[in-house]
């Protein structure tokens, strides 16, 4: 049995690119040693891109979030340097939108094998919240954790409504 760590969006664009904010440099520190923790523990870290193509604007997301960002190939697609070494041996799912698809899928082959799933990053009521709600449909008798010290986003009360939303659905709120 193992522990999963889901590490949401930690790239350039969502820290101090075209939709950053301070408070996403808060949290850098602690989620690298969380990763470091997880791996010395012999645990699995997987990290989420936020990928889009430069047809961007004409997506659903685009239309409704009319701000550029994370296009493929771009500085601001790519994890922040300081979690970027943290990477090997760490699957990678890139997703067009808030949510992943492919790792829920993930996620529900290998449940089995997991003791919990802890879920942190950018930004918490959108994409954390939305990887947070997949995580809990793929395993749903799985300990599913998020750490409100290792999200956040640019204003303070949506993130407090992203984790009481998460308490409502038994998703444990350190």
């Amino acid at each position: 049995m193992r522990r999963l760590l889901i590490v949401v969006d930690m790239q350039n664009d969502f820290v101090d690119g075209a939709l950053g904010f301070e408070a996403a440099k808060d949290i850098i520190p602690g989620i690298a040693d969380r990763i470091r923790e997880y791996k010395a523990a012999g645990d699995e870290v997987v990290f989420t891109l936020d990928t889009h193509s430069e047809n961007y604007l004409e997506t659903m997301e685009g239309k409704n979030l009319p701000v550029v960002h994370c296009i493929k190939g771009t500085k601001g697609h790519e994890l922040v340097p300081e979690l970027q070494e943290l990477t090997s041996d760490c699957v990678i799912f890139e997703k067009p939108t808030f949510g992943s698809m492919e790792l829920a899928k993930y996620i529900g082959k290998i449940r089995d094998e997991l003791t919990s799933i802890e879920v942190c990053g950018l930004v918490s009521n959108i994409c954390v919240i939305s990887n947070t709600v997949l995580a809990k449909a793929a395993a749903p008798e799985v300990e599913i954790i998020v750490d409100s010290g290792l999200t956040s986003c640019f204003d303070p009360k949506l993130t407090e409504a992203a984790l009481d939303i998460c308490r409502s659905i038994h998703v444990k709120v350190l």
